[in-house]
């Protein structure tokens, strides 16, 4: 029997930066197990540079990364989700479409890399932070025993999950 592949997306308001490093992520971690998506209710139109160089540093293909509309997912031709993740807090607080197949949903707030102020190095320095905390959280979300867990349970660890990790490194 083949494992079922889930469809999960992140979404940000602008789609250039931390849900772009969330669906990187989950590619890699999640391969075979997850597909990963990401869009924006007011997309960018491109990803931050700052996030290609980094995940290009980490071994990331970046080609296919691009700032897209969450109404793209919203379409009936759409990939049917089976999770939506907010990855900012303006995202988490706008009405969200109606998604196909009503998709389990969780909020996982990062701090914005793109509205980091400082030095070139202190702004690159929040993409790798806010790198961080996704990287772990999705660690954790990838390693759910997801079929084995009923609705409410799974629900309840997705929640709990946003809440793991949200201190800046160094804090």
């Amino acid at each position: 029997m083949t494992e079922k592949t889930y469809n999960v997306l992140f979404l940000c308001t602008g789609n250039s930066a931390r849900s772009i490093l969330a669906e990187a992520i989950l590619g890699r971690e999640g391969a075979g197990r997850f597909q990963a998506f990401s869009a924006g209710s007011q997309p960018k139109g491109e990803v931050h540079p700052f996030a290609i160089d980094l995940l290009k540093k980490l071994g990331y293909t970046t080609d296919h990364f691009g700032s897209k509309s969450w109404d793209v997912f919203a379409a009936p031709d759409a990939p049917q989700m089976d999770f939506v993740f907010t990855v900012c807090d303006n995202a988490a607080s706008e009405v969200c479409p109606v998604w196909p197949g009503q998709p389990m949903s969780a909020h996982w707030g990062v701090p914005d890399p793109a509205a980091a102020e400082g030095t070139e190095a202190e702004r690159r320095y929040a993409f790798a932070d806010a790198y961080r905390m996704l990287a772990h959280r999705i660690s954790i979300f990838v390693n759910l025993p997801i079929t084995s867990l009923d609705g409410l349970t799974l629900k309840k660890k997705l929640d709990a999950i946003g809440a793991v990790d949200t201190e800046p490194a160094g804090a």
